[in-house]
């Protein structure tokens, strides 16, 4: 008799929790986003030894939003790899601007990469930067909303105003 009392009572609590759950989060979601990168596409272009290599970057958004569908938090992960640039290139930094295509604009996010982390040995290499929180959850909205008004860029010893650039492209 207890047991079944012990069972009623376990199933009861269950359900009371399970019908009061004010949960403020959905499940998470991810938006992900390429870009393209060249060496043509930076501004000005890259003109020396930089200029024939290329690269693809993966940028995901992981999102939480609350039961209103509001982003609550966020954090980003990125993928980046790169070819056709001259042996022991050493890559300095790399993130995210805002501008369009042809106009060069302010950091928004920044992979943390910095000096000596990567070096592209043969001249192709890739990196890859996770769960890098997102502060400021407004500018994430307009990524989203509007992608081709941000870019993301390497930068090299050689090219310290960047290498590579490429509009970000919803996936």
């Amino acid at each position: 008799m207890k047991r079944v009392a012990a069972l009623a009572l376990a199933l009861t609590v269950a359900a009371f929790g399970a019908a009061c759950d004010d949960s403020p989060t959905t499940p998470d979601e991810t938006v992900a986003f390429t870009a393209q990168l060249s060496p043509a596409n930076e501004v000005p272009p890259v003109a020396n030894a930089e200029s024939s290599g290329s690269g693809s970057a993966t940028v995901r958004f992981n999102l939480t939003r609350n039961t209103a569908g509001s982003i609550t938090a966020a954090t980003v992960d990125f993928q980046v790899s790169l070819t056709g640039f001259p042996n022991n290139t050493a890559l300095t930094m790399a993130h995210i601007h805002n501008n369009v295509a042809g106009q060069n604009g302010p950091i928004v996010i920044d992979t943390g990469l910095t000096a000596g982390q990567v070096t592209l040995g043969s001249g192709a290499g890739n990196f890859a930067r996770d769960g890098i929180p997102v502060a400021d959850l407004t500018l994430l909205q307009n990524i989203i909303t509007n992608p081709s008004r941000f870019y993301f860029n390497v930068h090299s010893t050689l090219n310290g105003s960047g290498m590579a650039r490429g509009q970000l492209v919803k996936q």
